[in-house]
């Protein structure tokens, strides 16, 4: 009897227990060189959640470890409440999608996706029902006979997507998978891999360093810098209400000012004095799209200027207007009609809310 309750408690602690964890992990490697730096994240059942953060940040250091291609200087790595810290890849619930695809050109898509099942002796009516069920999942039924050669860019990608998820993981790993292909067709498996993910429920961790496909495809974003977790949250969370310099900057473009808190609600920075939020904060972040021209002086924050830069993005057109009181400020401006048209040289006023602001700790 208390064997069964021992059984039942530890069934209901795993079933608790987040799909990944990482308590205080850290990569230090032989030269030295720290490329992770104490990072504590957790990753829930069944979401889709990126590493966002620029080329060396160490996001791809942080996936190899926890698919177990690296080992942690020190800190621990969980899958669903176990202990994986010194158990090898091959024995881990997890399965890995890199960019370079390493698909085998001697074997037909079928095999390809089949390779794994085969590896575990698994009986060959049970490998065709997965691999049928597999190709049907990344829509690509009837092509199982075909070599990969014979395949496009985005269907190789697919193939290697059904590969990892025919193992059924736990937990899918993705490292950059999208980045050697061109804009639409990354685009197109964005919203295919999103609804794969919702399909099976299966957890990913998708590292990237581009912030846009961040935003379109995670349920929550972790921003990475020089090896440490900046911030954590959704991408509304993350893009409204940044709390540091680097992750209103990276995540999107902004409008940083320097400067300090003078009074309650006064922000000084450059000559410019702003009416920001309560609170303290060592630069305020705007984005373009929250900056209007103007015609009077209605916002609290109103400067003129002229106009130094213009760019039309089809949608938008994207003003830098040089301030007079000093510095610049980026605005986006719809292109409905009426539009306006400006021209470089062009005097305007430009404006925004108080609460169009975020004031940033570091």
């Amino acid at each position: 009897m208390a064997s069964d309750v021992v059984e039942r408690h530890e069934v209901a602690r795993v079933a608790a227990a987040p799909d990944a964890e990482l308590v205080g992990v850290t990569k230090v490697y032989d030269d030295g060189t720290l490329a992770v730096d104490d990072v504590t994240l957790q990753v829930a059942r069944g979401e889709f959640f990126s590493i966002l953060g620029p080329s060396g940040c160490g996001k791809s250091t942080t996936l190899r470890m926890v698919a177990g291609l690296e080992r942690p200087t020190r800190g621990e790595i969980y899958i669903r409440g176990e202990l994986m810290n010194r158990r090898p890849a091959h024995r881990r619930p997890t399965n890995m999608v890199f960019q370079q695809l390493a698909l085998f050109p001697h074997l037909d898509v079928a095999q390809n996706i089949a390779y794994g099942l085969r590896l575990k002796r698994m009986p060959g009516h049970e490998v065709r029902r997965r691999v049928g069920e597999a190709l049907d999942l990344v829509q690509l039924t009837g092509l199982g006979t075909r070599r990969i050669h014979q395949l496009s860019g985005g269907q190789q990608q697919r193939v290697a997507i059904a590969r990892a998820l025919v193992m059924e993981p736990a937990v899918l790993l993705l490292d950059e998978p999208l980045g050697s292909l061109d804009l639409k067709l990354r685009l197109q498996l964005q919203e295919a891999l999103k609804a794969i993910q919702r399909r099976t429920s299966t957890t990913f961790v998708y590292v990237t360093h581009d912030q846009g496909e961040a935003l379109r495809m995670s349920d929550r974003i972790a921003i990475m810098n020089h090896g440490r977790v900046v911030q954590v949250g959704r991408p509304a969370e993350l893009y409204e209400a940044p709390r540091t310099r680097f992750a209103a900057s990276f995540l999107g473009d902004t409008n940083l000012f320097e400067g300090h808190v003078v009074a309650q609600g006064v922000f000084e920075s450059e000559g410019l004095r702003l009416r920001v939020p309560p609170g303290r904060g060592v630069a305020v972040s705007v984005r373009p799209e929250q900056v209007r021209i103007v015609d009077g002086d209605g916002l609290p924050n109103v400067f003129g200027g002229h106009v130094e830069e213009v760019a039309y993005l089809g949608s938008h057109t994207r003003y830098v207007v040089a301030l007079d009181a000093g510095g610049k400020v980026t605005t986006l401006e719809p292109n409905g009609r009426p539009s306006r048209h400006l021209a470089k040289g062009d005097r305007v006023t430009v404006g925004w809310d108080i609460d169009a602001q975020v004031l940033l700790e570091e």
